[in-house]
């Protein structure tokens, strides 16, 4: 049997994501036998984190500050208002360099069946964020799944009903992949999206 110590460190590890009982055990052995400065590290960077992040009071994505720097910076378009599932899905459309707008996180999306509505995922104040009268455009950017398209779908008639302008990332066929391996699906879309 193991110590208590040691149970609850991989049981910890366990909350992650795709992270099993072998996997958690595994890191958890390999930071107290070969990396504890590593951990103490980890674990001060984790304390840090919980103790002074928390979600930006405009596009609720996490910051240290009351408003995020994003928000802050008057070198984006205040016009555009892209609106993304999860702060890495920011994150990712941050790194492409190629849009200059501003965001709305919804810290997830809706799923029914788990209990998510929209009330869990913030749709009235992304309404009031919208509506604020400098929103020119809201760019949904949610994910291409069943739920992702639902919570599109919802919020693009929400919006719309408000008059906004309301777009959808394109998808379709990812450069350099070959037609006969792409997913039917994703091929169907291509065409209907077609510019």
């Amino acid at each position: 049997m193991a110590e208590p110590s040691l149970e609850a460190l991989i049981e910890a590890l366990r909350h992650l994501p795709g992270v099993g009982q072998k996997s958690a055990q595994r890191m958890a052995f390999h930071l107290l036998q070969h990396d504890r400065d590593g951990a103490r590290r980890i674990a001060f960077a984790l304390q840090s984190a919980v103790d002074h992040v928390r979600h930006c009071e405009r596009c609720h994505t996490f910051t240290e500050a009351s408003v995020c720097a994003v928000c802050l910076d008057r070198g984006r378009d205040a016009q555009q208002l892209c609106v993304v599932e999860t702060p890495a899905d920011q994150a990712a459309l941050e790194r492409t360099g190629t849009y200059r707008g501003l965001y709305f996180v919804l810290m997830g999306r809706l799923n029914p069946l788990d209990g998510i509505g929209s009330a869990d995922i913030g749709i009235q104040q992304l309404l009031d964020r919208a509506a604020d009268g400098t929103v020119a455009e809201v760019i949904i950017a949610t994910n291409f799944t069943a739920e992702g398209e639902a919570t599109a779908h919802v919020l693009a008639e929400a919006l719309k009903a408000r008059g906004l302008r309301v777009t959808r990332l394109a998808r379709g066929v990812p450069i350099g992949s070959e037609l006969e391996y792409v997913d039917l699906g994703t091929i169907a879309h291509a065409l209907v999206d077609r510019r």
